[in-house]
Formats: C-alpha cells, structure tokens, sequence
C-alpha cells in the first residue's frame, strides 16, 4: 500500500505547499483512493507536482462535514469524472467553530448526484470499510473542542456524528485512516483494532502536560504504529515522541509504503 501526503499543515518541500487541511492519496489492491481533500485546491496542484494522477481515482472519502477536509470537493468533481464521494449523512449540517466562524462544506454540493451517503457501517468493497463507530462506550471524553452545530435555531456542541473512519485491510494489515478523530484518537484506537492508524489527534491546542503524557502512554501501550499530522499539532507531536517508539509524523509530500 502506498500513501502520498497531498496537503496538510506542513511540508517536506518548499516546492509543495502546504495549508491547514488534510488530502491523502491512497494507492491499495482495490485501486486508488483519495482520502479528504484540504480546504482548497492546494491537494490537486500537489497531486501535479507528485506525478499523482487524481482522475484516476476510484474512490473518494470525506472524513467529516469541515471545510478543511471537504473544502476541495468542487474541485475534485472536475478533475474526476467517476470516483463516487463516500460522505456520512449529518457532513452538511451547519458547523461553526464557536458561533459566528462557519467551518462546514458547501451546501451547493449537498444534492450532487456523485456523493454516497453512509451508514454507520458502510462497505464499500471486500476490505474497505468505513465506521462511524456510533454508540460505541468513549472511554475518553474530550468534549466538543467549542465545535458547534446549529439545529435549527440553535447551537449546539458538536458530538461528531459526522465523522467516519476508513479501514483498509490487505496483505494481513489493518491501515485506519481517520480526519480529526473529534470523538478521541484513545476512543477510536480502541474501538477498531487495527495494525496502523493514520491522520489527525485534534491535540493542537492542549498543553504540554502530565494528561498528554498519559495519552501519549497509553497510545504507545496499544502497540499501533501512527502516522499522525494536521490537528495533532508539531509540539504536540514532538512531546508525545518522547513517549511513543511507534509515532511518525506525515507532512505534504511525504509518501508512506506500508
């Protein structure tokens, strides 16, 4: 399996930009799939540069109904003319980040006849799965982060139902991809047993402390191997290193073999 990096917080190259977003190009046994697409787009003008042919996709995932993972979807609908877009059904609810910052996706783009809306267990080929992992037991609660959405009139903390997870199973690997992880990388790390994980922590704004160490510890406990980035934040990440032998950090441009 091969995974190349099309956007993300940071860069390995002055040459490929980079934007506070995530795109994953996934290159599997099923064919290729594009796994978010950033905020703009950045993952397409990447893909150029990184001789990654995105019209040649087969399948699209968005992780979740923000800007920055869905807010390349008009963009990509052009560049590929087949792939279906897998997306969880609560993805175009209205989401703001406190009250007045709209972060979700376009609602043109709600009724495009290209998206597949998922259920909570939605099999998109023998081996790719994707999970909402809804009523699953949160062994953490890390809350809504201030991440709203409005129903109807109101507001409300955002309890992520919008958010799905991908899993890939080949050659005797478990490979789960997740956004953000909202509802807690400890949660999801439990919740899908898997050989490997890849994506965000949503740990950028918390502080270099005794709570992130005891993360850090118990991800490392699990014995997973990750490759995180975007929302986990870089002193973040470089604190949890300290902790965990089996952490990477996955910037634009960077291309993973497993």
């Amino acid at each position: 399996m091969k995974i190349v990096c099309l956007a993300e917080n940071t860069s390995v190259s002055h040459n490929i930009g980079y934007e506070h977003g995530l795109s994953l190009y996934i290159q599997c046994d099923a064919g290729a799939i594009l796994f978010d697409m950033g905020q703009t787009d950045l993952f397409s003008e990447n893909a150029k540069k990184l001789n990654v042919d995105l019209s040649s996709v087969r399948y699209a995932v968005i992780s979740h109904g923000h800007y920055d993972h869905g807010g390349g979807l008009e963009s990509f609908l052009k560049i590929n003319s087949s792939a279906p877009v897998y997306i969880n059904p609560y993805a175009f609810d209205g989401h703001y980040n406190g009250t007045n910052k709209y972060i979700g996706l376009s609602p043109a783009l709600k009724n495009d006849p290209r998206l597949v809306y998922t259920q909570d267990k939605h099999i998109i080929k023998n081996g790719i799965t994707l999970f909402t992992c809804k009523g699953y037991p949160e062994y953490h609660n890390f809350g809504s982060f201030g991440l709203n959405t409005l129903e109807g009139e109101n507001f409300v903390p955002d309890d992520f139902k919008h958010e799905q997870y991908l899993l890939i199973e080949e050659n005797g690997k478990r490979v789960l991809f997740s956004g953000c992880s909202h509802r807690g990388i400890l949660n999801i790390a439990k919740w899908i047993k898997a050989d490997i994980i890849i994506g965000g922590f949503h740990f950028s704004k918390l502080p270099l402390d005794n709570t992130l160490q005891a993360y850090a510890r118990e991800l490392n406990e699990s014995g997973i191997t990750f490759y995180t980035c975007h929302c986990t934040g870089v002193e973040q990440y470089s604190f949890m290193k300290r902790y965990m032998n089996k952490l990477n950090y996955l910037s634009a441009g960077q291309t993973i073999i497993l």
